[in-house]
């Protein structure tokens, strides 16, 4: 049978497809921009009409208006929602929950570094069914996974039921990130915009932090960033520097400006010289054009870009991720506010580790000073949450007032190196609380 009779054969409405997944599956959807949302509204229309029960779905950064129907807070008791890494849906529906001593269920989180995900998917939790957005197929009766090889690749091969929800606006993406028609359970079809993340306005303390940072790429270097205006603003800073490659977990309108004004071209990268390297994209409309059929990008799953030993096989990585605090000796908690969970664990120590472990590489961590318009201190004398990166692994760190180096330092050094980079407003109190925390004598 041709690929396209196996594709007429497997095309069929969401409805139908979604009635092939059984009671008690185990449900992992798309991350980001290939959540598929017709799949998911018929999905949540089934649960709520009993028509699928014990059930379980894992998310990634689902995009709230596609993801609001599955994940209503109404059928939280009706299928049991894990989120992977906590985004805006997630962060709404704990704190609908409230904090009374009986709070109505929530999304459960599954703290994970990003490239454990494809194993704990498929090994420890056992997920049989997928369900992800894809781009229309190949002369070769191959879909790509478009923005989001990540822990999909792993999952749609692990024998798992898979449901694909085909959009001839999700970009056709080289790399290690095709499907073939063959492996598909069943096809839907829904042409739809893909969702969009605007870019967050920059302001001073931004600029300033990434000016700092641009100071320390050499030409040369290999690049992962985060998302959000601190890296924006050290892709902007970068604009004057040349050879510069990408070996990145996400790609952002930021680092495809680097590419697009020629700062970027690969050529000074070991593994994959040449070719920008991510495992998922997010962002705007013209991002998503410029990997649509693009050799000069390709996507990979998590397993493998961000894996540390791969990413320190490429010379001089620059890692740049954000932290929410980080105490006096270095730890950060990057995923933990005011009590509840705001994100994830993701792929911060993945590249903290890998970038520290590449030649000449270097690991940044990067904040604002404060937070809540300056009345909190991001540098703290003890984590209010979880420890995201360890201090033993924490490298250079940058707030706007400056940098500090962790490496080789004695608590007491890592102390007064921080204290010196915290905001004026906070810094006798952190010396009296690093003293009472018997660091400085």
């Amino acid at each position: 049978m041709t690929s396209q009779h196996l594709y007429h054969a497997r095309r069929m409405t969401a409805d139908q497809a979604v009635a092939l997944i059984p009671d008690g599956a185990k449900i992992a959807t798309g991350l980001a921009v290939s959540f598929p949302p017709a799949l998911a509204a018929a999905l949540a229309d089934r649960v709520r009409a009993g028509g699928l029960r014990d059930a379980s779905i894992y998310t990634m950064l689902p995009p709230a208006p596609s993801a609001a129907p599955i994940l209503s807070p109404d059928l939280a008791d009706r299928i049991r929602q894990v989120s992977l890494f906590h985004g805006g849906i997630e962060r709404a529906a704990d704190a609908a929950r409230g904090d009374g001593p009986s709070p109505s269920p929530s999304i459960d989180l599954l703290p994970v570094q990003f490239h454990q995900i494809p194993r704990t998917l498929t090994d420890h939790i056992g997920v049989d069914s997928f369900i992800t957005t894809v781009s229309p197929m190949d002369a070769n009766g191959c879909f790509s996974l478009g923005t989001d090889a990540d822990y999909a690749l792993a999952v749609a091969r692990s024998g798992a039921r898979l449901i694909v929800e085909v959009n001839p606006a999700m970009p056709y993406v080289h790399g290690d990130c095709m499907i073939h028609v063959s492996d598909v359970t069943a096809l839907i079809e829904n042409h739809v915009s893909l969702c969009q993340v605007p870019a967050l306005p920059r302001n001073a303390t931004d600029d300033a932090i990434g000016a700092i940072i641009a100071n320390m790429v050499e030409d040369g270097a290999c690049l992962q960033m985060g998302i959000g205006a601190v890296p924006d603003a050290v892709c902007a800073a970068l604009m004057g520097h040349r050879h510069l490659g990408i070996h990145t977990e996400l790609l952002t309108p930021g680092l495809v400006s680097l590419i697009q004004a020629g700062v970027v071209d690969n050529s000074a990268k070991a593994l994959h010289p040449g070719q920008s390297v991510f495992t998922f994209a997010m962002g705007d409309q013209p991002l998503y054009d410029f990997i649509h059929d693009n050799p000069a990008v390709a996507a990979h799953p998590v397993d493998y870009v961000n894996a540390p030993q791969i990413i320190a096989q490429n010379d001089r990585v620059l890692s740049v991720n954000a932290t929410i605090q980080m105490d006096l000796s270095g730890a950060c908690n990057s995923e933990h506010v005011n009590g509840r969970q705001y994100s994830g664990t993701g792929g911060q120590l993945d590249f903290v580790r890998g970038a520290y472990a590449s030649k000449g590489g270097r690991s940044i961590i990067a904040c604002h000073s404060t937070a809540a318009k300056g009345k909190v201190s991001r540098i703290v004398p003890w984590l209010d949450g979880p420890v995201t990166t360890p201090r033993t692994d924490t490298h250079i760190v940058v707030t706007e007032f400056g940098w500090a180096d962790m490496k080789g330092k004695s608590l007491a050094e890592r102390a007064r190196a921080l204290i010196a980079i915290a905001h004026p407003d906070f810094c006798e109190g952190l010396e009296r609380a690093a003293h009472e925390r018997r660091i400085m004598m």
